[in-house]
Order: C-alpha cells, then structure tokens, then sequence
C-alpha cells in the first residue's frame, strides 16, 4: 500500500490553516497520523476515529481537515 500523499497533506493543512484555532494542535495530530497510516484511505480511516474521540473546539478543527484533505484528494491537486 502506497504511503499517505505528503503534498495533499501540506496543500489540506495551507488551506485549513485560517479556518482553525488549535493550528499547532492540528498539524502534530496530522503529521502523527501520516507516519501511522498506510495510505490516504487508511489515513481518512485514523482521522474519522480522531474526530469520534475529540471534544470541541478542536474536533471542529478536525473536521474542517478532514473535509479540505478530501477535497484536495479528490481534486488531484498536489502542490500549491
């Protein structure tokens, strides 16, 4: 399995960044689960149960990520 897109999480994080209050906090978490993760799907799979166990606010920081990583992934941009 390929390893998590490392540009798609750069360009998700850039455009997340003024959306979020707990930016630090996101981007540790982010790059935690990159190292774990066994691809892009199973990457999704890590940040959905994050979102589960998160309180507010930082579970809304989670899910504004999440959605921006989908996008991106989807968009096939890569880089900014």
């Amino acid at each position: 399995m390929l390893p998590v897109n490392q540009s798609v999480i750069g360009e998700a994080l850039f455009e997340t960044r003024p959306y979020v209050e707990y930016w630090d906090k996101l981007k540790e978490l982010v790059e935690e689960l990159s190292t774990k993760a066994r691809g892009d799907e199973h990457f999704l799979e890590l940040l959905e149960r994050e979102i589960l166990n998160a309180q507010e606010p930082f579970k809304t920081d989670l899910r504004i990520f999440y959605q921006k990583f989908k996008e991106v992934l989807k968009s096939g941009r890569r880089t900014r």
